[in-house]
């Protein structure tokens, strides 16, 4: 297959890069910057149309990953950034896709599962999942990540391409045992003692591993019948309290200091991110793939932990 991911320089486009490149299909990464890869990089400004518009003629599958990383302090420059570098080029995509001759068959767009509202009571899928927004009690940058993902799936929808099948991806966490992923910061926190509980606790952790990201994107490029929204995480998410504990069990370590509200705000605060990662909670879970009769390799986290710290161990201190 050719398969084109604009945005596909982060975490999760790397994982899917390199996947599909091993398993010898032709990969295109759209990126602001052109950098060496084993893949072909073309430039684009997620903007306007430019030279990459014919990378996608011809294409089979269009995988959307661009966005400005989340992981900032919510400035108001920090959610302009935000907020256009997912929306404008999701809007430049459609426009594109829908004006060419041979378009990918289909279009995989990212969103995300924050789309959901805060969550205690019970999990949210595809079908009867309460979308956030303005909840009581909730914070100014908590509505502001649930604004972006409703603008950013109306601008993947609004513009019909008959011959190209959409799928929004409400993606929970993506681990890899990749530097600088999501993993990586909460092993960082679990290796310096600091992965205790983040307070109260029981607030849900939605999470999905690589191996099962990557298998159900390739399930819903193959499975015609799908398209719409789907939530791509793990079947069993999990209290934060749980969460954590087993990720200290997979590191081999008991010592975690549990961290208040307050100071995870300003722990967040310094290190120039924002406190909905840890708590919000995001009880996700994927009923559209169970459906269809996807078999998770890794359902539940502890199995899951101990796979990813025993691979980053492997990529951190090999020889």
């Amino acid at each position: 297959m050719k398969i084109v991911i604009p945005g596909g320089t982060g975490q999760v486009g790397q994982v899917l890069a390199r996947h599909f490149h091993a398993n010898g299909h032709a990969v295109t990464v759209l990126s602001r910057n052109l950098h060496p890869a084993p893949w072909r990089v073309v430039l684009w400004d997620g903007l306007t149309r430019g030279p990459w518009v014919t990378e996608l003629e011809h294409s089979d599958v269009c995988i959307n990953l661009a966005g400005r990383s989340v992981n900032c302090r919510y400035n108001s420059a920090n959610r302009r950034a935000i907020f256009d570098s997912r929306v404008l080029s999701t809007q430049v995509l459609n426009e594109v896709i829908a004006s060419l001759n041979h378009p990918p068959a289909v279009w995989l767009n990212a969103s995300t599962a924050t789309i959901y509202r805060h969550s205690l009571d019970r999990p949210m899928d595809e079908a009867t999942g309460e979308l956030g927004g303005n909840e009581p009690g909730a914070p100014d940058t908590w509505n502001f990540s649930i604004t972006v993902a409703k603008a950013w799936e109306e601008a993947f929808f609004s513009t019909p391409t008959p011959r190209t099948r959409k799928l929004a991806l409400r993606s929970a966490m993506t681990f890899s045992p990749d530097p600088d992923g999501v993993f990586d910061v909460f092993l960082n926190l679990v290796r310096h003692g600091l992965g205790g509980t983040n307070l109260p606790g029981n607030q849900f952790v939605s999470w999905i591993h690589e191996v099962d990201f990557i298998r159900s994107i390739e399930l819903l490029i193959a499975r015609q019948d799908f398209a719409g929204v789907v939530n791509l995480a793990s079947p069993h998410p999990l209290p934060n309290r749980d969460f954590l504990r087993a990720l200290r069990d997979a590191w081999g370590t008991r010592v975690g200091l549990p961290t208040t509200s307050w100071m995870i705000e300003i722990g967040t605060f310094l290190m120039r991110t924002e406190s909905e990662l840890v708590l919000k909670s995001r009880q996700v879970v994927p009923s559209r793939l169970l459906a269809a009769d996807f078999q998770f390799s890794f359902p539940d986290w502890p199995l899951a932990a101990q796979d990813l710290v025993s691979r980053w161990r492997a990529r951190n201190f090999a020889g």
